[in-house]
């Protein structure tokens, strides 16, 4: 986190993601890796630019619209040496969000071995875009505790929406 604040301070999202990695790299002799989501918000413009090393991709809901935010991934960090992350970019409006999520979310698991997934977290947000942020996240949470019943949680569950309120 706090080679990421240091790095964006003075850099691009591309550049920061090529200099974590390479300083996560440095001897890493037991293949250790992180997966990241950065992206910087200008207020000014509304855009959005952003980096995928490897992470879940955020889901966003653009114009009412909800889907994945799938731009092409970079590999996690920590890895390889010299990799360059793709900086990409979208321009919010008024009431658009993305929402963050950790893998626990969607790897969330049922009795029977099922995984939460993708297409079931889409089919949540889809059902309750119009709650406020904190609402949707209580109805995601509550999706997932319904499917886990009888599970214990194996990993983290981590939330956070963006949202676009306007000037």
């Amino acid at each position: 986190k706090t080679l990421i604040k240091n790095t964006l301070m003075e850099h691009d999202v591309s550049f920061t993601m090529r200099t974590i990695n390479n300083t996560l790299c440095d001897g890493n002799d037991i293949n250790l890796f992180v997966t990241a989501w950065v992206g910087i918000y200008d207020i000014e413009t509304g855009v959005l630019k952003f980096a995928n090393a490897g992470h879940n991709p955020p889901i966003v809901k653009l114009s009412n619209k909800v889907s994945f935010l799938k731009e092409k991934s970079g590999i996690p960090l920590g890895i390889y040496e010299d990799v360059e992350y793709i900086e990409h970019s979208i321009t919010l409006n008024k009431g658009d969000r993305i929402l963050l999520y950790t893998d626990g979310v969607t790897e969330a698991t049922a009795k029977n071995g099922e995984l939460f997934g993708e297409d079931r977290l889409l089919e949540v947000l889809e059902n309750y875009k119009k709650e406020d942020n904190e609402h949707l996240l209580e109805h995601i949470k509550e999706a997932l505790d319904e499917f886990q019943v009888g599970t214990e949680q194996f990993d983290d569950i981590t939330m956070l929406i963006f949202e676009y309120i306007g000037k």
